[in-house]
């Protein structure tokens, strides 16, 4: 079912007239018509894709602060996503103050997000998508991956609850990474039971390792309005290095460049008059991949969260590519449409949608799905664990306040004197005065691989887990990153320097005032470890027994490294 925009309209009006959290008289929300204003993208072409991406399991409206820091480096220093508060907003022509400035940047946040409320819940995102299918009935809804990990009933449900959630939302395409963390043989079960007839599962890179033979589909073909369209699908590279190998034993990913050019060549074959890929490169990859692949017209990409409220234009042999991103948490949809006359893409339009739950009212059948697959668990989901006075998020190239109470509890209950917590990109925000619930606790370790640990480690072997992960995000080689952040660190302060060259970024490693010695060993706590075996307390066990005993949060000394050689960098406030 698709709204009328008349019906849209209405819904908006009643939207407005019930509770939205405003508080000046100035912001766009609180003008009339505010979200017909936002959300009034008019038809254009005859060929057109809405796409989100890691919305890592997020059913319900949440928090979520955008980055502070996000360094460029090389050919990336100041071109999106390497962009961020003023400088974002003055690339882009955004209006400071606005909700488009919320929900692309990190300024004022506090404020903005009491001014706007809560984004996202597939309920809201589910009007959105109705009402852009309205007026675009032939629109492909694609699907970036990273949607069914992420929250504590994706976790319990194995996975369940999004599956079922994005069959309701009428999801048509999608690819994958943290999907594979569920293992290969539940990934299959899903593909093979669940999806079929409905989605379709698309991964070009995705080959067995004994005979290198393609594991899922490699693209769809589809028609719309008499044009033939092809949907490639890109599976996050890195995935059996970034997480645990066990998981998916029988399989290689890989960035696969001359097989994606392959599968594009194939494709036109075909008759696909537009090609698009659906990645979970991450937004650098995806621009060095559509400078060497032909025959791309766009790249829709995710697994690095970034928002973008506008294409990168790359061009290459075979013309040009768009690319792409769109953010995460179900906090934006994409809308690309194409003009195609004569065979050929003759223009385009895109917009990136905030889904702002104050102004889309909920799908009531979305809502009602929703509501039922959380009843079982709202106890345990509810449960009061602490009050925050400080600010919490994670996002960002270094720690966060989420990672630091993190770091904190794991050196209190292991009596460590280092933690390492891992630098993933998903976690939701809370603000100043909010309660922590198990479920807003969970948002930030919910995963299937939790064990705590507690090791002896060199100096020596610190500094060169410290200088392996800095190569992983700061090699001006996007083929060489592997996404994600920098390893979250409590205890031990360092400087960086992420232009330097590789086994060079890391130093002044200190512990209480003294500098840490190669060959003295330290106890270092971590948790979500990659080897098969790892045997601990479960993070969410040590950090909601930590949570309990304080009662608030407050005070969180955010252990952020000293940065070097980075000054006038875009990418950092």
């Amino acid at each position: 079912m698709s709204l009328s925009r008349r019906e849209f309209l209405q819904m908006l009006a009643v939207a407005s007239a019930t509770g939205m959290a405003l508080d000046h008289r100035d912001v766009l929300a609180a003008a009339p018509g505010a979200g017909e204003k936002l959300y009034e993208v008019p038809a254009f072409g005859n060929v057109s894709f809405l796409h989100f991406t890691d919305c890592h399991a997020q059913l319900t409206p949440i928090h979520f602060r955008e980055p502070s820091v996000n360094l460029g480096v090389a050919d990336a220093v100041g071109r999106p996503p390497h962009l961020v508060g003023e400088k974002l907003l003055k690339h882009f022509n955004i209006r400071p103050g606005t909700a488009s400035a919320h929900a692309f940047s990190y300024l004022d946040f506090t404020q903005a997000a009491r001014t706007y409320g809560k984004v996202g819940g597939f309920a809201h995102l589910a009007t959105l998508v109705k009402h852009m299918r309205a007026s675009r009935p032939h629109a492909l809804l694609l699907d970036g991956g990273d949607t069914w990990q992420g929250s504590a009933t994706s976790l319990w449900t194995n996975a369940q609850d999004m599956v079922d959630a994005c069959k309701l939302l009428g999801v048509n395409m999608m690819t994958s990474h943290w999907e594979h963390t569920f293992g290969a043989r539940r990934v299959q079960e899903i593909v093979e039971k669940d999806l079929k007839g409905h989605m379709e599962f698309l991964a070009q890179n995705i080959k067995t390792t004994d005979f290198e033979d393609i594991v899922f589909k490699p693209y769809a073909l589809r028609e719309m309005n008499g044009v033939k369209v092809a949907v490639i699908g890109q599976a996050f590279p890195y995935t059996p290095i970034a997480n645990p190998r066990y998981m998916v034993p029988d399989w290689t990913f890989g960035i696969q460049d001359e097989h994606m050019q392959k599968m594009v060549d194939q494709a036109r074959a075909e008759g696909a008059k537009v090609v698009v890929v659906l990645s979970h490169n991450g937004m650098d990859v995806d621009i060095k991949m559509a400078s060497r692949v032909r025959g791309v017209d766009a790249i829709l990409g995710g697994h690095t969260h970034d928002g973008m409220p506008a294409p990168v234009v790359v061009r290459n042999g075979g013309g040009q590519t768009l690319v792409t991103n769109a953010g995460s948490n179900s906090k934006f949809l994409g809308v690309l449409d194409f003009d195609v006359r004569g065979g050929q893409v003759q223009g385009f339009q895109y917009r990136l949608l905030p889904v702002f739950s104050n102004l889309l009212p909920a799908d009531a059948a979305m809502q009602a799905y929703i509501d039922g697959v959380r009843a079982p668990y709202k106890a345990r989901l509810d449960e009061k664990l602490a009050v925050t006075e400080d600010l919490l998020y994670r996002r960002g190239n270094f720690n966060g306040s989420w990672d630091q109470v993190i770091c904190d509890a794991l050196m209190q209950n292991k009596g460590a004197e280092i933690a390492f917590s891992p630098g993933v990109r998903w976690g939701t925000s809370l603000l100043p005065g909010d309660v922590i619930t198990y479920e807003r606790m969970m948002d930030q370790m919910a995963l299937t691989y939790p064990a705590t640990t507690l090791n002896e480690f060199s100096g020596e072997q610190i500094k060169t887990i410290m200088e392996d992960v800095a190569d992983n995000i700061f090699n001006p080689d996007p083929y060489y990153q592997q996404g994600g952040d920098m390893v979250r660190v409590g205890g031990m302060t360092y400087t960086i320097k992420p232009t330097a060259p590789m086994g060079q970024r890391i130093h002044n490693m200190m512990l209480k005032g003294k500098p840490i010695e190669a060959g003295k060993k330290y106890k270092v706590a971590g948790w979500a470890s990659v080897q098969e075996g790892a045997q601990g307390e479960p993070i969410w066990d040590v950090v909601a027994g930590y949570l309990r005993e304080k009662k608030v949060v407050k005070g969180v000394r955010i252990n952020s490294p000293r940065i070097d050689g980075m000054k006038g960098n875009p990418g950092l406030a």
